[in-house]
């Protein structure tokens, strides 16, 4: 039986509308779901999503760096002390951050005009970058220059770029900085930190791939009521010949030695037993004169009475002395100190 078509007529339902990414029936992705899965905005503000979001991401893996954070420690309170003895001022330096981002990321985010000192590590054969932010720039300037003892920041539109002066004072505060952290590095690491130029352009102190992992450590200084940002920047390629070394765990200052062990393991080795020969004399046979000796045969050394001998341990010659009698046995007088190495 076929339904009557009136009856078909008055079933009121409608299909629901396809979704917006498909263009037809065959499930083709139309042009704005394709912008939306690879984040194809056109505004450079909007935020990045889907697989552009992925490419761009400026994050890299955060590895913690123990060491490093005790090292930073340690300049903070050499280097606060250093700059009162160059300025005669009192600067109080913390530590703010220690990060690890991409070079070209953290060179980006510094606000101009800004100093960047390239320095090298001869024992790494590599570089590294050490930044002065405006603040800290002017507030060592004055500071060194003898400027009026004020509290309030340099307006912004007194913001210029630096003169040939100040580049080198600013540079002198850097090289003082690079002093303290190469003397932190000494218990770990043999570093001395080469100051090789100063710039006042980003992109002249690039010393590595925009998309090279940086270890950032940022210092906060803080003179008269005036805060400058001071930034240390170490490239994971010339952090990786000690990169074992940072990586690792400790108690104290003692930079994970175990003293009690050190201590432990030389009186161990001191209590060990070894074997001492006194050799008078040697004498070279073949084996057919080996084949041919007699019971009562009698063997000649061909050495004098007086001649020394050579005393041995495990086969190690240590010393050489005079063999006679003690208490009816028989003695070496030694007649050098023993080899200890």
């Amino acid at each position: 039986m076929e339904p009557d078509q009136q009856a078909v007529d008055d079933l009121d339902f409608e299909l629901p509308d396809p979704p917006a990414a498909m263009a037809e029936v065959g499930g083709a992705l139309d042009q704005s779901a394709i912008d939306d899965l690879f984040g194809g905005q056109v505004d450079a503000e909007a935020v990045q999503t889907g697989v552009r979001a992925l490419m761009s991401g400026g994050g890299v893996r955060e590895e913690r760096l123990p060491i490093l954070e005790v090292i930073c420690d340690r300049v903070v309170r050499s280097f606060s002390t250093n700059m009162r003895h160059l300025t005669s001022r009192v600067f109080d330096v913390r530590l703010a951050d220690i990060s690890s981002v991409r070079f070209g990321e953290q060179m980006s985010r510094f606000a101009l005009p800004a100093l960047f000192g390239v320095f090298r590590v001869p024992e790494w054969d590599n570089r590294g970058v050490i930044v002065a932010d405006t603040s800290l720039a002017y507030m060592v300037v004055e500071a060194m220059l003898g400027g009026a003892q004020t509290g309030t920041a340099r307006a912004p539109a007194d913001l210029r770029a630096f003169t040939s002066i100040e580049t080198s004072l600013v540079a002198r505060m850097m090289q003082l900085a690079l002093s303290d952290l190469a003397e932190a590095f000494a218990p770990i690491a043999a570093a001395s930190m080469e100051f090789e130029r100063i710039e006042a352009n980003p992109r002249l102190a690039s010393i590595a791939g925009p998309n090279i992992g940086t270890a950032v450590c940022s210092f906060a200084i803080e003179m008269e009521g005036r805060v400058g940002k001071l930034a240390v920047l170490l490239p994971h390629t010339t952090l990786e010949p000690v990169r074992d070394k940072l990586v690792q765990r400790f108690i104290g200052e003692s930079l994970g030695t175990d003293r009690v062990w050190e201590a432990h393991f030389e009186r161990e080795i001191r209590r060990t037993t070894i074997d001492l020969q006194a050799v008078v004399a040697e004498r070279t046979l073949s084996l057919r004169e080996v084949q041919s000796l007699q019971v009562g045969q009698l063997l000649p050394l061909g050495r004098g009475g007086n001649e020394p001998v050579s005393l041995h341990a495990e086969g190690v010659p240590l010393a050489t002395g005079h063999l006679g009698q003690r208490n009816g046995r028989i003695a070496v007088r030694l007649l050098q100190e023993l080899r200890t190495a």
